[in-house]
């Protein structure tokens, strides 16, 4: 791939010439999409190329490749939508698709179709493709040696495996009020999973580290060596960890990865589509205190070579940082183009979608918040009993009533302001909005994670990032297996 070709050029290249159709045919289209009833239509082209390996105690389990490609067609009439999609492009299939998504939503004012012109987007990362960049010995090779790394870092390792996951995905996005945008996105990932054993007990620590850029980044400087050490640290540490507490407690969290709850808990009742249908917990309290002074959290899809960032999102509009809580108070939501015409808003550049095959909706990009002014050994010291909670598993939440419960994979008593044990088996219990309202302290240490994040929503699923700095909440719900 050419990288001194613009995003828009690779993507018209990729997608538009092989099938013999150019931006005045897609001008064409939209005739046919925007028959009566229909305000507004795009068409979504995308080329996704992906590849995997997964290695396991040095040998290689499982290398995969896939190539996919295809147009969604868009149509909407109100709040109504019709969506068709073809994995065939050429001028018949988009005419076919066009016309099962003018048919299903049919009510609206006719438009007529601006001329297509080049929409403003950026360059977050470069435009090429990651997989060919590094021949398929040296992508083997590395997952070896941090096996080998790891094997003779500790003899209790028990098993190792690691993955290592890379593509780029190629879009273009031409709507009927004439924006036409193409992007690029690279994006590689590493994982190492370590399993260790002492006295008959077994316990396993996770790292990753990931990003829109090249495997030549992701495997150098070291990184995948750091990565494996954090995964080995975290598999010790649990050795040694002790049954979690249970009750009511202050709770500090860690800064970075942990930002997930802040992502569950209160990111996703932050998107526009919830807000519009009154679903949210956060519905109609726009301008409201819903976080204790100092808390300000922003989505941001414009962090250069970040997971979640986007030069343009799924429906061409340019990605921007959003303030959607400013020192407590509730100023914004995330939107994608339909929700925030119907709330009479600007969009965010939030509108998302796994892939061509897929509906548009309002999803998160990097999600965090911003730093304050305390240290983290001052929460620490301020906490009598307590839990310090550093990594977090899995996790669900209610987006109605704003109720969480979240897994801690690495966590730690506080005793007389002093970290302690490790403990294991520790859940975190609450509701978004009252946990926002119990921060006392905010830390100086903003971090985002390290690029393993990825989103469900509806059944799709997207990459993502998190982060926060580190938090004092003066009490959490903490279910564990003793008193």
């Amino acid at each position: 791939m050419d990288t001194a070709q613009t995003p828009l050029a690779v993507a018209e290249s990729r997608l538009l010439l092989p099938a013999g159709l150019d931006a005045s045919q897609l001008d064409r289209m939209f005739g046919t999409l925007l028959g009566p009833g229909i305000d507004f239509g795009d068409l979504y082209f995308q080329h996704s190329r992906r590849e995997s390996w997964s290695m396991e105690d040095g040998i290689v389990k499982d290398g995969a490749h896939s190539i996919e490609q295809g147009v969604g067609v868009r149509a909407i009439s109100g709040e109504k939508t019709g969506f068709a999609y073809s994995d065939d492009i050429n001028g018949d299939a988009l005419l076919e698709a066009a016309r099962s998504a003018r048919a299903i939503a049919r009510d609206g004012d006719s438009r007529a179709p601006r001329a297509l012109a080049v929409g403003q987007g950026r360059s977050l990362y470069p435009a090429h493709d990651p997989v060919d960049a590094l021949g398929s010995a040296a992508k083997v090779e590395a997952l070896q040696r941090i096996d080998r790394m790891l094997r003779a870092a500790d003899p209790r390792v028990q098993q190792v495996m690691v993955g290592l996951m890379g593509g780029v995905d190629t879009v273009l996005v031409a709507r009927s009020d004439g924006v036409l945008g193409g992007d690029v996105r690279p994006l590689v990932r590493l994982n190492v999973q370590v399993i260790v054993a002492q006295d008959g007990r077994r316990e396993s620590g996770y790292a990753g580290h990931g990003g829109r850029y090249t495997y030549e980044e992701l495997l150098g400087e070291g990184r995948p060596e750091a990565t494996a050490r954090e995964a080995l640290r975290q598999a010790l540490v649990n050795l040694e960890a002790i049954d979690a507490p249970a009750g009511n407690m202050p709770v500090v969290l860690g800064s970075g990865w942990p930002g997930v709850l802040l992502h569950e808990a209160v990111g996703h009742g932050l998107e526009g589509d919830f807000n519009r249908k009154g679903t949210s917990t956060y519905a109609g309290r726009m301008g409201q205190r819903v976080a204790a002074p100092g808390v300000t959290i922003v989505d941001d899809g414009t962090l250069a070579s970040r997971r979640g960032s986007l030069d343009i999102d799924d429906e061409g509009t340019p990605t921007q940082c959003t303030t959607l809580i400013e020192d407590g108070v509730l100023t914004g939501y995330m939107q994608d183009t339909l929700n925030a015409r119907l709330m009479g808003v600007p969009a965010t550049g939030n509108g998302r979608r796994e892939s061509f095959a897929h509906m548009v909706m309002p999803r998160m990009t990097n999600t965090y918040m911003l730093a304050g002014t305390r240290t983290r050994e001052e929460m620490i010291r301020s906490v009598k009993k307590g839990l310090y909670a550093v990594n977090f598993g899995g996790g669900q939440v209610d987006i109605t009533s704003g109720k969480y419960v979240f897994s801690a994979t690495e966590a730690y008593l506080i005793e007389d302001g002093r970290i302690t044990a490790p403990v294991k088996g520790a859940t975190l219990i609450g509701n978004g909005p009252e946990t926002m309202q119990r921060v006392t302290m905010v830390g100086d240490d903003l971090a985002l994670d390290e690029g393993v994040g990825t989103c469900g929503k509806d059944g799709q699923s997207v990459p993502v990032g998190v982060g926060q700095p580190s938090l004092l909440v003066s009490q959490i719900t903490v279910g564990g297996t003793r008193a």
